[in-house]
């Protein structure tokens, strides 16, 4: 009962939530608002006065009925039937304008939180998004914003608007025709508000449980999507297939569910209207039948009962769509109360990186408490020194990189660069002064021109063909048919390995920055290819701090310093020919690299 009851609490906060977040929006735009407002009250006015013009049309035709045909048009009030005309045509027209006003409010909102979300996805740590799945985030995201534009379309302008409209019925027919007209009225919208409510809410159950399948669904099909190579490759179409139908089938049932409780709930909604119309109709045929109302009274109350509980049928709609919008966007509120672990002080300074010196003093790190990955790291990188670190594969070399990018804060010691603790650092300036070259290169499904201009997207095409000539990707370009306009793939697929590093070590060229990190950078070229791309690390590294990641020690021999790193410390510091001569780890990792070449050589 408490978990229940603190669950209803917290949903009724994510409702609140969600008006809090719309309000400010909502506010930038008030003249459109109160305009909106305008005609909504203009449209209501015609919409109160179109029975009362249907009701003495039909008095003043009832008491001509002993008047010929041709006398009929010239003793009916002709006033009355254009009047009646005007009225439903207006209504029309107030509305439509109503709707115009309010449209660009709500695509603006919309637009606003659409960007809104998305910089805070580029916000949240690196670890939520090796976490998330791509494909039910996108679903999540999509059906948030269709609830937002759900709600900003018709919360506003149904549902008081509707409840104002019952109230001055309700007014209306009680002192027109006392209180059994109001009371039947009062007492039914009583029991359809009543059972639409309780009806929705075990309704919203089902469609959480619809959005949840709709997601694992879109999930399974974009991750089997992504990774087609994989699948082709161990010929597995049909587990996939039979995996996403498994997803399928929960969905179907989801459905299923919701349909029927929405066949309930449309069905008691309906049951309730019939009855009350039948009993105010039945107490209207009597009223005219004693003589205490006229036909066009009958006829009047018929039109305002059409016209009350058609708006009362769309309110309980509205009612059922904003609880489903609001569960909708739950998922959507939800990501944007994610919060980043690692965060910019408010005082950040901006870095200069005019003197890029780096230095790692007593760094320990952890993903989990119970597995240290990097532990009492000490060491520095001097202003344009090459320093290389090497070690076996888990031995913690790219996670320095992820600490020096503050993808992660370490759980004790300090990086510095320049002198200034990382953490001082505006994260904008701390990782636009490094440049990298990742190990797994992944690229925008865009040309090579596009990618490559990634690297500083204001730059001119001879600076990015510059880039391009440094990184020797020239003769590789000059093949293809569509140049440097030719179109990568998705996660740059159409390419090689090794053509996909050269167009990283392009972009990082092209960005030009103070410290440039290098992390497996040749790890998918050719003994060739490798060659000709350490000689351009060498020409662009000359005046910049570098830092290097190896696993193959034949690429980090010239480097200035080589830190050896095992179990997540250094256990070995020196030069090339130093590490050699000590003849410990870094020894035996060459002699048996060398052996490997020789092998396959």
């Amino acid at each position: 009962m408490a978990r229940r009851h603190a669950t209803e609490i917290e949903n009724l906060d994510m409702k609140w939530h969600a008006f809090r977040l719309l309000w400010p929006h909502l506010l930038q735009h008030k003249q459109r608002i109160l305009l909106s407002f305008s005609c909504l009250g203009m449209a209501k006015a015609t919409t109160i006065s179109i029975p009362y013009f249907q009701k003495y049309i039909v008095d003043n035709l009832d008491t001509q009925l002993d008047i010929t045909n041709a006398q009929l048009l010239v003793t009916v009030p002709l006033l009355l039937i254009f009047g009646y005309g005007l009225a439903r045509f207006m209504n029309v027209i107030l509305n439509e304008a109503r709707d115009t006003l309010f449209g660009r409010v709500t695509e603006r909102t919309i637009r606003n939180l659409s960007l809104l979300t998305f910089r805070h996805l580029h916000k949240l740590d690196l670890d939520f998004h090796l976490n998330r799945q791509t494909g039910g985030l996108a679903r999540d995201i999509e059906r948030g914003v269709a609830g937002i534009n759900f709600l900003m379309r018709v919360m506003i302008f149904n549902i008081i608007p509707t409840l104002l409209e019952l109230l001055i019925v309700i007014g209306i027919f009680f002192s027109s025709y006392g209180i059994e007209f109001a009371g039947v009225i009062l007492i039914a919208i009583v029991f359809y508000i009543a059972y639409s409510v309780v009806a929705t809410e075990k309704r919203t159950r089902f469609i959480r449980e619809m959005n949840k399948a709709d997601s694992a669904a879109s999930t399974r099909a974009i991750d089997s999507l992504l990774n087609f190579e994989t699948v082709k490759y161990f010929t597995n179409e049909e587990y996939e297939a039979s995996h996403y139908d498994e997803e399928l089938a929960t969905l179907e049932a989801a459905k299923r569910n919701n349909r029927l409780s929405l066949f309930a709930l449309n069905g008691g909604q309906a049951l309730i209207v019939a009855v009350a119309m039948t009993v105010i109709l039945l107490l209207a045929a009597q009223g005219v039948a004693d003589g205490s109302m006229s036909l066009g009274d009958f006829v009047f109350v018929n039109a305002f009962m059409m016209q009350l509980f058609i708006p009362l049928n769309f309110l309980g709609f509205v009612y059922r769509e904003i609880k489903g919008s609001l569960a909708n966007i739950e998922k959507m509120f939800e990501l944007l109360q994610e919060k980043p672990t690692v965060l910019e002080k408010q005082d950040a300074v901006e870095l200069d990186a005019g003197h890029p010196d780096i230095q790692f003093k007593g760094v320990c790190f952890h993903y989990r408490p119970d597995r240290e990955i990097v532990r009492d790291v000490n060491f520095t990188v001097a202003q344009g020194e090459k320093v290389a670190v090497v070690g076996a594969s888990g031995s913690g070399k790219s996670t320095l990189v992820k600490l020096l990018f503050r993808f992660y804060d370490c759980q004790s010691g300090s990086i510095t660069i320049g002198g200034n603790n990382i953490r001082d650092l505006t994260l904008l300036s701390l990782r636009s002064a490094i440049g990298i070259v990742p190990q797994d290169t992944v690229l925008f499904n865009d040309s090579i021109y596009e990618n490559i201009r990634y690297g500083r997207p204001e730059s001119t095409q001879e600076e990015v063909e510059k880039a391009i000539s440094m990184a020797h990707l020239d003769l590789f370009i000059d093949q293809l048919p569509d140049g440097i306009e030719t179109l990568v793939g998705e996660r740059g697929l159409k390419l090689s390995g090794g053509e996909k590093q050269r167009v990283a070590i392009a972009r990082t060229i092209l960005k030009n920055p103070a410290i440039l990190v290098f992390d497996e950078a040749t790890s998918s070229l050719d003994s060739k290819t490798e060659k000709a791309i350490l000689e351009a690390i060498r020409e662009i590294s000359e005046g910049h701090t570098s830092l290097v990641i190896a696993h193959r020690l034949s690429t980090v021999i010239d480097a200035d310093r080589i830190l050896v790193m095992d179990n997540g410390g250094i256990i070995e510091t020196g030069t090339h020919a130093e590490l050699l001569e000590a003849g410990n780890t870094y020894h035996h990792m060459w002699m048996l690299q060398q052996l490997e070449e020789a092998a396959h050589s």
